[in-house]
């Protein structure tokens, strides 16, 4: 068992994912505070609020928070922006790789020969 987890934590694959998930996490919390500390002062400039997170209504006991949702969709954007723009680049300096052609069955191949067959007998008539 410590064999086969070993060789899975050796893959790329599950390194690469390593990789993309501590980046992730690191430009989250920078998008996180460009949210906090930049775009949501700008808007709040033209709202009469400086900051989203404490924008609330209460009904009864219960109390909404849709400030720090407006955050959370703010931050998604912008993350989601960001991404779409790194695999556009990325998509642009990367070579694109051709699709092999699939390879033919027996049936495809005997059929292509009769063809070619009857096409040199039509054209020795």
């Amino acid at each position: 068992m410590l064999k086969e987890f070993k060789n899975f934590i050796a893959r790329g694959n599950v390194m690469d994912l390593a990789v993309g998930v501590i980046i992730g996490a690191a430009f989250t919390a920078i998008v996180k505070s460009l949210v906090d500390n930049l775009i949501n002062p700008f808007i709040g400039i033209f709202l009469g609020q400086i900051d989203f997170s404490k924008l609330v209504f209460k009904v009864g006991n219960a109390t909404f928070k849709y400030g720090a949702f407006i955050n959370s969709i703010i931050n998604f954007l912008i993350i989601a922006f960001v991404v779409f723009l790194l695999i556009k680049g990325v998509n642009k300096i990367m070579p694109k790789k051709e699709k092999a052609a699939a390879p033919i069955s027996i049936e495809a191949q005997y059929l292509k020969e009769v063809v070619e067959i009857l096409k040199k007998t039509n054209d020795s008539q």
